[in-house]
């Protein structure tokens, strides 16, 4: 198919009554929630998941990708207004749109994020668009071994990248052995049940990630407690940006869409890598650096545009390759999984109408976030002001119900709360959960190329690694966790040295 072709196709599946309802629901829920600081668009992503039980695999994902860049983009209001970053990406837009809030500038930082936004998300989709089909026309001739390799760098970029990278790789192997519960497909042989007739099936993958990220992050955030925050209104005339402004943005808006949508492909980086990159650059360029950290709307505007960038540029390797990025990618992935879809290059030939869909339902959304988030602003400001005491326990209620109408089964609201609790002792202790969710979803992939490639070498694993790509690929692993190695032992010794 041409791209042209793809465009028809995406356009048209996009543009179902069914379709754009369900952007529209995932769009409004995403920026909520992503508004109302601390959730995250992961967690946000992982609370809605139930919802999309049922649906048909396409609807499913254009709701969950909509609920995605929505909170991404709805994390940028607390940011401004109350200097707390909704999502770890619009931790940067707090520099400068928390003092322009504070010179009673709220309401053109929040229009010039909400333009950048779309800027960033509109560069994206047709990267998506260009670049996908090369990529997956590209990954079709690869065989298990290379696929194994592929899938071994991806993990472990996506835990090295981390803050703590020998505490990454740790969350990742914890992952892939939450993943070999269940019974083997190949043997028929039930692993690691610990007797429950329950996880012969394996782990519900709804309940880890709602478990990590939902119910953990209640239970941080009710530790926390919070308290009354002044919030000002902002109204429609209060955003209309001046000629000034207008002409200080649209350079960083298209410097920040450029390195979003160059780190956004990159497994492991993600866009919030690429928030700090584009706010570093625009410092750097600035005749002024000192306006950073005062009220610089180019320090809104080219993290937020790199931030949507990267958050549609992060669909290239998910959909072509069928390796996930970041943790809300591996829930992407997990959607499509559990509707009987195998996620790979083969998936824009057997299934093109979720891929193209999904992308033209990316820009399908955008719009929906232009026409919600400016006419709305003072509902999301309104939204702020709603007492954490009454907002987490309905929340709570609502992932104990989706948890349940998935399987009918009790033991999967015990297993929820069971990993709620796990993740927030893990999360006390300063781990990344993200990778576990990376390594739960790609572990039985690897596990199940592995198995194809030492069938194809007759059991000799030496194949795999003298073949050139498996090779290369397992070589950059090795020297990515060896460097990660040295880069903690070398944080440990520093203090002693300054000391001494």
């Amino acid at each position: 198919m041409s791209l042209i072709d793809n465009i028809v196709l995406g356009f048209g599946t996009a543009l179902s009554p069914m379709n754009l309802l369900y952007c529209f629901i995932g769009v409004f829920m995403g920026t909520l929630l992503g508004a109302l600081p601390g959730i995250g668009a992961l967690a946000a992503v992982s609370m809605l998941l139930p919802i999309t039980i049922g649906l048909d695999p396409t609807t499913a994902l254009v709701m969950l990708a909509g609920v995605y860049y929505g909170s991404e983009y709805g994390g940028s209001t607390s940011s401004i207004l109350l200097n707390l970053p909704g999502t770890p990406t619009n931790a940067v837009t707090c520099l400068d749109g928390y003092p322009m809030a504070q010179q009673g500038r709220a309401g053109v930082a929040l229009f010039s994020t909400t333009i950048a936004s779309f800027f960033g998300g509109t560069i994206g989709v047709i990267g998506l668009y260009t670049l996908s089909p090369y990529l997956a026309g590209w990954a079709i001739a690869f065989g298990p071994a290379d696929y194994f390799a592929l899938m071994i760098t991806g993990l472990v970029a996506a835990s090295v990248t981390q803050d703590a990278p020998l505490k990454g790789l740790s969350m990742v192997v914890f992952g892939l052995l939450l993943g070999t519960v269940g019974t083997d497909v190949d043997s028929g042989v039930a692993r690691y049940h610990l007797g429950y007739l329950e996880l012969r099936d394996g782990i519900s993958f709804i309940a880890l990630a709602m478990g990590l990220f939902g119910v953990s992050e209640i239970i941080l955030s009710l530790r926390a407690g919070s308290e009354d925050r002044v919030v000002e209104n902002v109204t429609l005339r209060s955003m209309l940006p001046t000629r000034d402004d207008w002409k200080r943005s649209w350079l960083p808006a298209i410097r920040g869409t450029t390195i979003g949508s160059i780190f956004g492909i990159l497994p492991g980086t993600g866009p919030t890598i690429a928030t700090f990159m584009g706010y570093s650059l625009e410092k750097k360029l600035a005749k002024d650096p000192s306006r950073f950290g005062k009220g610089a709307i180019e320090g809104v505007v080219s993290p937020e545009a790199a931030n949507n960038a990267g958050a549609q540029m992060a669909f290239i390797p998910t959909l072509s390759l069928g390796i996930p990025g970041s943790a809300v990618m591996a829930v992407m992935l997990g959607t499509l999984i559990m509707n009987g879809i195998a996620p790979g290059p083969q998936l824009m030939q057997t299934h093109p109408e979720v891929v193209w869909g999904l992308a033209a339902s990316f820009w399908v959304g955008n719009v929906l976030l232009v026409i919600l988030n400016i006419p709305m602003i003072g509902l999301w400001v309104r939204m702020l002001k709603i007492p954490y005491q009454l907002l987490f326990p309905a929340i709570l209620v609502l992932i104990c119900v989706g948890v349940y109408t998935v399987r009918a089964s009790t033991f999967d609201i015990f297993l929820v709360l069971l990993f709620g609790v796990i993740g927030y002792v893990l999360r006390l202790m300063r781990f990344q959960l993200a990778p576990v969710l990376i390594g739960f979803i790609l572990g039985p992939m690897i596990e199940q190329n592995f198995k194809r490639a030492m069938l194809f070498a007759r059991g000799d694993a030496t194949q795999i690694l003298t073949d050139p790509l498996p090779g290369i690929l397992l070589a950059l692993s090795l020297g990515l966790i060896v460097w990660s190695v040295y880069k903690s032992v070398r944080r440990r010794d520093e203090p002693l040295e300054e000391t001494a």
